[in-house]
């Protein structure tokens, strides 16, 4: 007879809104007749942070926006606005009953403040629909440069679960893109 078991996945989108933390599960359950899935916990650990600071229930097909003050970041003016949240490694533990033996965790890199930095980058070129003049074109070279690293440091920390090297990687592309925006004005 063959193990019915869950088999938990989660979702983290990027986005571009910096005050928001976008999370959902997209796991796939065994029946529930068979094996119920109950108590549901979702942990979150910030940057810099050793324990996390998100501890709370969740029932199977979550769908979260967490914002500051969700995540324990924040804790004053909550009404009034959220905090922008900071990039850096996120982990992130989902688990079921029993929330020892079946549960599945995660690195997420968020880069958000990096990418949306990039984006202003970009729109600060002096571009057109032709072929660009020599400095844009230097500088569109160094942005997709950067972009790769960032793309990188992302795999490097949720794929290939090496923290340590996609951090690098990630400073590595933030002191390029501060050179370059010393470039573009």
């Amino acid at each position: 007879m063959a193990t019915i078991l869950h088999q938990l996945s989660l979702d983290v989108p990027h986005t571009n809104n910096p005050r928001i933390f976008r999370i959902f599960d997209t796991s796939v359950y065994a029946d529930f007749n068979l094996l119920p899935a109950k108590c549901g916990t979702l942990e979150i650990t910030p940057p810099g942070f050793s324990v996390p600071l998100l501890n709370i229930d969740v029932d199977p097909q979550f769908n979260l926006v967490l914002t500051a003050c969700d995540l324990g970041l924040q804790t004053t003016g909550c009404t009034e606005v959220s905090n922008v949240l900071p990039d850096g490694i996120y982990i992130i533990r989902y688990s079921v009953s029993p929330n020892d033996k079946v549960f599945v965790e995660y690195y997420h890199l968020r880069v958000t403040q990096f990418v949306n930095r990039y984006y202003q980058m970009l729109c600060t070129l002096e571009m057109a629909a032709c072929e660009p003049d020599k400095d844009v074109k230097e500088q569109l070279e160094e942005l997709r440069l950067i972009k790769s690293f960032i793309d990188a440091a992302k795999v490097k920390v949720e794929e290939c679960n090496d923290p340590k090297n996609g951090m690098e990687l990630l400073m590595y592309a933030q002191r390029r893109l501060m050179k370059l925006d010393g470039m573009i004005c």
